[in-house]
């Protein structure tokens, strides 16, 4: 099985050939044009801000703003910033895309319809290479669980399957979410057919101060759902009736995929959001007992990669 969960023989994947899009920024309202390119293999994913002239790696640690998205930042150049990546990473890593190059000419990823499925298409139009490199992942080996002070949390367990298992409640209380939860073996059809196309979510109430937050600028029916106590006041409704929680899963996944590489966990969360999934990998990445390398690299012979001491993921 390969995707974002890669089978113990998978191989490297890049796209095959280039393709762009045009939208809005959820956040900023800007027009900005975002175009998808292969990349070398062990390039892994890249942002680039063609404006800038700048490239920003898809890391957990070049995290800088997770709110209400998930932002990343040049440790360098701090203007050099991207937001609202999340939806995109998610998208690469429910195709399976080990390598590609993100370029965008303005701070934020294009909000599209709020959801991964538009960045689902692009990459089906774009096409997949499989290379002859192997693919590694990382495995979690003890447990790492992060809190706040609302109670919410994040944990990755040890998985004794080669998988990344998911489970997620939310609860929004006296409105049309209320409680929902989900669990979910993530591979790229469970992704494609659960997941992707559910979308970003807001509370009417909170529209107004987030746009005096200067946030959500370019936010519309047209992208979010948007919930008036028990109405939903999109005029088509739900895509399906546990959209919530899909999308806040699809945050999930795009969130941990700044992990590097496919885990090899399971993932249990109630409540969390950008904060706690970035939290998360920093705790993880943090204690190098927790983690190792593993897949074919160690199989064929990587001595590194067996024995798990290959270098973590540095943190800026």
């Amino acid at each position: 099985m390969d995707g974002f969960l890669p089978a113990e023989h998978g191989r490297r994947r890049t796209l095959k050939a280039s393709i762009g899009c045009v939208g809005d920024g959820l956040h900023t309202g800007r027009r900005m044009s975002l175009t998808l390119h292969p990349a070398a293999v062990g390039a892994g994913i890249q942002f680039r801000r063609i404006d800038l002239g700048l490239d920003i790696p898809a890391r957990f640690d070049f995290v800088t703003d997770t709110r209400l998205c998930t932002a990343i930042a040049h440790p360098n150049v701090p203007e050099a910033r991207i937001g609202t990546i999340e939806h995109i990473m998610a998208a690469l890593a429910g195709a399976g895309i080990d390598d590609a190059i993100i370029e965008v000419d303005g701070p934020e990823i294009p909000i599209l319809d709020g959801s991964s499925a538009p960045f689902l298409f692009l990459i089906d139009c774009a096409g997949i290479a499989t290379s002859a490199a192997p693919r590694q992942m990382i495995e979690v080996l003890r447990p790492v669980r992060v809190e706040d002070a609302r109670g919410a949390f994040a944990e990755l367990r040890p998985n004794p399957e080669t998988a990344f298992d998911a489970a997620l409640d939310i609860d929004f209380p006296n409105t049309a979410i209320g409680q929902q939860s989900l669990a979910l073996r993530i591979t790229p059809e469970s992704f494609r057919g659960v997941l992707a196309d559910s979308r970003t979510f807001t509370l009417a109430e909170e529209v107004e101060r987030l746009r005096q937050a200067g946030l959500a600028q370019g936010g519309s029916l047209a992208n979010a759902v948007v919930v008036d106590g028990q109405a939903v006041l999109n005029p088509g409704g739900l895509r399906h009736a546990d959209e919530f929680v899909r999308h806040k899963l699809l945050d999930v996944v795009g969130d941990l995929a700044l992990a590097g590489a496919p885990l090899r966990a399971r993932f249990t969360g109630s409540r969390s959001g950008h904060a706690l999934n970035n939290q998360l990998l920093r705790s993880l990445f943090a204690d190098r007992a927790a983690w190792r390398w593993v897949g074919p690299a160690a199989a064929s012979g990587n001595p590194a990669a067996a024995s798990g001491k290959q270098k973590a993921p540095a943190l800026v």
